[in-house]
């Protein structure tokens, strides 16, 4: 057997720690029985006797077994993970901003499709949003964006602005301003624009290109 949310991780391509994921030290030909199966079995299935690569295996190849609880559990979580994703990614063309997280649960809701708690997030996004984009209008395009910062706050707003933003393009003006060309998200702009304005009280510039 192994640990549900260590297999959920393994799917997602995460490294796991397998002494602690797997919780059976062996191959069973008969658990309720206690009895193993031979090794000649065994490797004649699997073409190997190590217990890593068997799981390993049965992860790539097979179905995990889930109490509907645990099942549950995984799809309710796996859900946020993929609303929360297409949130921080995607935007409304129309607007230019984010889409709210409600309005994406009610498209995926609408559209009634099935969140797999195994199978990855960039995988079940790239299917929702095919589905969805005939609901609302929905795009992973990037924006542009040019912003100017006043010398002595340069320094507290540089790390807010590259965990944000792919910075294109910057310099520094005789006056030690700082100018920037940003590619981002629209909802990490929105999150940016809030951070710059607290941190440079209100005297940063920023325009969408």
């Amino acid at each position: 057997m192994i640990d549900p949310k260590a297999a959920q991780s393994y799917s997602e391509g995460d490294e796991i720690d397998w002494e602690d994921a797997i919780a059976a030290d062996g191959i069973w030909s008969d658990s309720a029985k206690g009895e193993r199966a031979p090794d000649i079995i065994v490797n004649n299935t699997f073409e190997t006797t190590d217990l890593i690569d068997i799981y390993k295996k049965i992860l790539d190849d097979g179905t995990i077994q889930l109490t509907s609880q645990q099942r549950k559990e995984m799809v309710e979580q796996k859900r946020k993970q993929i609303v929360a994703h297409i949130v921080a990614n995607a935007m409304n063309p129309q607007t230019g901003g984010p889409h709210p997280p409600q309005r994406i649960e009610n498209a995926i809701d609408e559209v009634r499709y099935s969140v797999d708690p195994m199978e990855t997030i960039d995988n079940q996004v790239e299917k929702i949003i095919k589905l969805i984009k005939t609901l609302i209008p929905i795009s992973f395009e990037k924006i542009r964006v040019a912003v100017k910062i006043q010398a002595i706050y340069v320094g507290k707003c540089y790390g807010q602005i590259t965990s944000l933003s792919n910075i294109e393009s910057e310099e520094y003006q005789k006056d030690g301003s700082w100018i920037g060309m940003l590619e981002m998200s629209a909802t990490s702009f929105v999150k940016l624009e809030d951070a710059l304005g607290s941190l440079t009280k209100g005297t940063a510039e920023t325009k969408m290109l």
